[in-house]
């Protein structure tokens, strides 16, 4: 075990057997030829409902092996794997009940990734992760658009220092992220109307067509370096009962496919998916959507390149 990721014999990551759609795993990410590294985040300590997610990656990689076996992914014409050099770095070791030292952890590891060049796609873990996360791109690139997937909009101003609704709340006021130029989808609990996110409730999502909605975010995000994060709990709960805070009337996995899909020219510089809680899933149909999301995000970025 290590403490943070500085140079190659200083890494905090332990792994599965195997990575994520059996792609190889490195302790040492900075130091390879990867584009996109995958790392898992077993945290899941702010949470206000049911716990669990610190599990949440391991049970993607798990459910990823189902997709394993597919070479050109429908409906893409090319295999990710070959045109992204991806790795899975295992996850991420903090210090179990500081949290302040997971903060900090994830930081530096995302950290140190961008500055070799890396981008990040980071499995949660609950929804928390994501603030760690934004810092690090924020030092990057600058101030950053989000494109948000979720139920509920994390925008609440109560709750502890570490609360997995209060990240965009905390991330404007950080600059870490331009609220004007971001836009969150498939909302469907109490928000805050006066605040200048873009909200798409989930009725209006699954209402309008999917050009409509994709129309919507790209006149919002504009031209900045876009983060997009991905809570699981955007979906139904009949298409993702595992999660620590499920809301019905959301979005089919369907639906939330075609609308990533659409937005593959999109400047997307990092990426997550959270909130993914085993222990409350049905026959892995939670575990399943979340590796094809993420799947599906990679084969985003491998569109660029075509």
């Amino acid at each position: 075990m290590y403490n943070t990721l500085n140079n190659k014999e200083d890494i905090s990551l332990v792994s599965n057997n195997f990575g994520f759609l059996r792609l190889p795993v490195h302790f040492n990410p900075v130091d390879t030829d990867a584009e996109w590294v995958i790392t898992g985040v077993p945290f899941d300590a702010s949470v206000s409902g049911r716990a669990g997610t610190r599990f949440g990656a391991e049970a993607i990689r798990r459910a990823s092996v189902n997709l394993a076996w597919e070479h050109y992914r429908f409906p893409w014409d090319f295999d990710v794997r070959e045109r992204l050099k991806i790795v899975d770095c295992g996850d991420l070791v903090y210090s179990f009940g500081d949290n302040q030292n997971f903060v900090e952890e994830l930081e530096a590891h995302a950290t140190a990734l961008l500055k070799a060049g890396k981008r990040c796609l980071t499995f949660g873990g609950d929804h928390f992760i994501t603030l760690p996360l934004l810092r690090a791109h924020a030092k990057h690139f600058g101030k950053l658009a989000m494109i948000h997937f979720d139920a509920h909009t994390d925008t609440y101003e109560n709750g502890s220092r570490y609360d997995h609704g209060t990240m965009f709340y905390h991330a404007p006021k950080e600059g870490l992220i331009d609220a004007a130029h971001s836009v969150q989808i498939g909302i469907r609990t109490e928000f805050d109307r006066h605040l200048p996110f873009t909200v798409l409730s989930a009725p209006q999502v699954n209402d309008d067509s999917v050009e409509t909605t994709v129309a919507k975010i790209k006149e919002v995000i504009g031209d900045l370096p876009v983060y997009l994060t991905f809570d699981i709990d955007c979906l139904d709960p009949a298409y993702a009962p595992g999660t620590g805070t499920p809301v019905c009337g959301g979005l089919s996995t369907d639906k939330a496919l075609k609308i990533l899909r659409a937005l593959k020219e999109v400047n997307i510089v990092g990426m997550d998916l959270v909130e993914v809680s085993p222990a409350y899933d049905q026959s892995d149909i939670t575990a399943l959507a979340g590796a094809t999301l993420a799947l599906e995000m990679l084969y985003m970025q491998g569109a660029k390149k075509g």
